[in-house]
């Protein structure tokens, strides 16, 4: 049986703008920094910053801490949410 409130979680990690452009961007240059999608996509941190959250809570990316800086990088439930989002184009 279909595990509806899970589907919900991924459904709404990924039901905005912003956090599609984030998906994109991190599929096309993985390792991002949260100052490099806010210079990249020219929003501010904190929206940024509330929007990976968001991602990484619904599994769509990954943080990867290296020294200070905290990289981004795309998982593979990400990608098939990618694939989903230009189906519906």
């Amino acid at each position: 049986m279909m595990n509806t409130k899970f589907l919900e979680k991924i459904v709404k990690g990924f039901a905005n703008h912003h956090r599609i452009r984030i998906l994109e961007l991190v599929a096309k240059e993985p390792n991002l920094t949260l100052f490099d999608i806010t210079d990249k996509l020219k929003i501010n941190f904190r929206t940024a910053s509330e929007h990976t959250r968001k991602l990484v809570g619904a599994g769509l990316l990954l943080k990867k801490y290296k020294g200070t800086a905290v990289e981004h990088t795309i998982t593979d439930r990400g990608k098939l949410i990618l694939k989903f989002c230009r189906i519906l184009e």
